[in-house]
């Protein structure tokens, strides 16, 4: 508590400004309830960078917290590239505060002697992973909380290749940071080193997105397709009509409504694509215009939802798994074609569909898997320059196509998408269609996702205490089978149930505890490294037989996965 005290009060001192100094003596006149939430911690940096509610403090969103992080940087850069000319690129996306937030790390980045590039308006996350290489920059900074509600903010940082932070970096920056003072930080900024862009980056974004997104699809079969789009107010509204547009696709259908970027987010409760709720706009219009694919993306449009058609002509909002292997089978197609020169492989991560290591044994290419996070999808591409990475993507919404952009890409995984729906529409086929062949010839895979959020000091404790109980008291069955396999990533022990053997893990430590069972299923917990949350990922299969009914197999699926859930009482 003394300690929670002094946090609060150097927040008073001539190192904060008056403002920051009277809000807070305002919080603590009125006896605030977060008062404490504000200040018994640091912001962290977790999956996807920092991210947490604006506001006073230093477990808050502010300039100060953002400006401590970007003055480690900025020290770091400086020792890291001390006989060049360091360079960064800045974007922000559509969040309340975002672009005085971005002008503030600008200003803090020049009065280091740090060039900096910052977008004159908000601009999507793919755009500055793409920027960062483009501009030959040495890191790349996007203010943006993806879809968290609209009192959060965040801050992500890029590295060289366009890709997020990972090790030696992201622990060598953070230590950089621990070991300042808010004192530290240099506000004053030099003008001469802030260069406002936009349209030099736009057209070469855009052209290399229709470049890798598109896959020869005739101008007919564009023109047969419907699409409905919705940015959900963010930044996407910025690249994917223009992309759509240069790419051939004229009947696109943009939700008027949400197509204003708006940080309090007001058509939805939830700006996340993967609610069925966030798209209800959209898919009212769709039925309207009787689209075919109906696609919608988060804020800094980086994740993608996806509606279809199904077989009774009703749209249906896919998973992110469905989503993903109807892509990544797509882009295995296109590459069997060419032919395969041996080096090819795709990637997902460790709580996604098991179904994709099935596929890419079939089409003979590597299957690559890492911990949650498309930041470590890009360090696996920057660590194997002979490889070629087809593409992939995770569970939650997020695909990459190539690997010309280093994140999660919503601008060029739309376009993929259509040119996927247009093509099998020209043969007689659907989307929807390609899905439920893919089914039949690897296996029908089922996943569902239980989000649990747990708010504040008592919720990190509780989620802490969860994973703590998997670890101590391990699950010996399952639905009636017998737990074969335990992978707990946190000690980077795998043990073999059967044989009664443990072997290594060979990928960084992260708390995440797997279990997988005799009948194939597979239950997966973790905590969510950007929002209080603990998440528990179900994945059952069953093989399909010739004439097995698919409806049949999914109901026998989705009753194995509630009694998982009723058994396991994770809800």
């Amino acid at each position: 508590m003394a300690d929670l005290q002094q946090r609060i009060q150097e927040w008073l001192s001539p190192t904060f400004d008056q403002n920051t100094q009277e809000t807070l003596q305002k919080m603590i006149d009125a006896k605030a309830s977060d008062l404490e939430e504000s200040f018994y911690k640091d912001l962290e940096f977790g999956t996807g960078g920092m991210r947490g509610i604006m506001g006073v403090g230093t477990n808050r969103i502010n300039k100060y917290t953002l400006g401590k992080s970007t003055q480690g940087l900025s020290d770091y850069l400086l020792k890291q590239f001390s006989n060049e000319q360091v360079k960064v690129v800045i974007a922000y996306d559509c969040r309340n505060n975002s672009d005085t937030l971005a002008r503030t790390v600008a200003e803090v980045f020049s009065a280091n002697g740090i060039k900096v590039y910052l977008f004159s308006s908000l601009r999507t996350t793919p755009e500055l992973s793409y920027a960062v290489k483009f501009l030959d920059c040495h890191a790349g900074i996007v203010l943006t909380a993806s879809h968290n509600p609209p009192e959060y903010n965040g801050y992500k940082v890029y590295w060289q290749d366009g890709g997020q932070l990972v090790p030696p970096q992201d622990g060598e920056i953070i230590a950089t940071i621990d070991a300042l003072k808010y004192s530290d930080i240099k506000f004053d900024a030099n003008e001469d080193l802030i260069e406002l862009i936009d349209k030099s980056v736009d057209g070469p974004f855009v052209d290399a997105s229709v470049k890798n997104g598109s896959f020869n699809t005739s101008q007919d079969a564009k023109d047969d397709l419907t699409i409905v789009f919705t940015s959900l107010h963010g930044t996407s509204i910025k690249s994917i009509p223009q992309t759509l547009e240069q790419a051939g696709y004229k009947n696109v259908h943009i939700v008027k409504e949400q197509a204003e970027p708006d940080g309090n987010f007001p058509t939805v409760k939830s700006p996340n694509p993967e609610e069925k709720a966030a798209l209800k706009m959209a898919t009212e219009l769709a039925i309207k215009v009787g689209a075919d694919i109906l696609i919608g993306t988060d804020p800094d449009s980086d994740r993608l939802g996806i509606a279809v058609r199904d077989q009774n002509n009703e749209m249906v909002l896919l998973n992110g798994n469905q989503t993903m292997i109807v892509m990544v089978n797509f882009l295995l197609e296109q590459y069997k074609k060419k032919g395969f020169k041996g080096n090819e492989f795709i990637a997902s991560t460790i709580v996604s569909t098991p179904m994709l290591r099935v596929m890419a044994d079939a089409y003979g290419v590597a299957y690559k898997e890492v911990l949650t996070g498309f930041k470590w999808i890009a360090k696996l591409i920057q660590d194997n320059p002979d490889l070629t990475f087809i593409g992939g993507g995770e569970e939650s919404y997020g695909f990459m196509v190539g690997d010309f952009v280093r994140d999660k890409d919503a601008v060029t995984s739309t376009l993929l998408a259509c040119e996927i729906a247009a093509q099998a529409k020209a043969k007689g086929s659907s989307f929807f269609q390609h899905l439920q062949e893919m089914y039949e010839q690897y296996g029908y895979f089922k996943e569902h996702l239980i989000s649990l959020v747990k708010k504040g000091i008592s919720g990190a404790e509780e989620i802490k205490q969860i994973l703590k109980n998997l670890r101590e008291n391990p699950l010996k069955m399952i639905n009636g089978s017998p737990v074969v396999l335990v992978e707990d990533y946190q000690t980077s022990k795998s043990h073999n149930l059967q044989d009664n053997t443990t072997s290594n893990i060979d990928l960084p430590k992260s708390n995440v505890l797997i279990y997988y069972t005799e009948d194939g299923s597979k239950v997966a917990a973790r905590p969510s490294g950007t929002e209080p949350k603990i998440k528990f990922y179900i994945s059952v299969q069953q093989a399909v037989e010739e004439n097995d009914n698919l409806a049949d197999v999914e109901k026998a699926l989705d009753d194995r996965i509630e009694s998982i859930k009723s058994e396991l009482q994770f809800e």
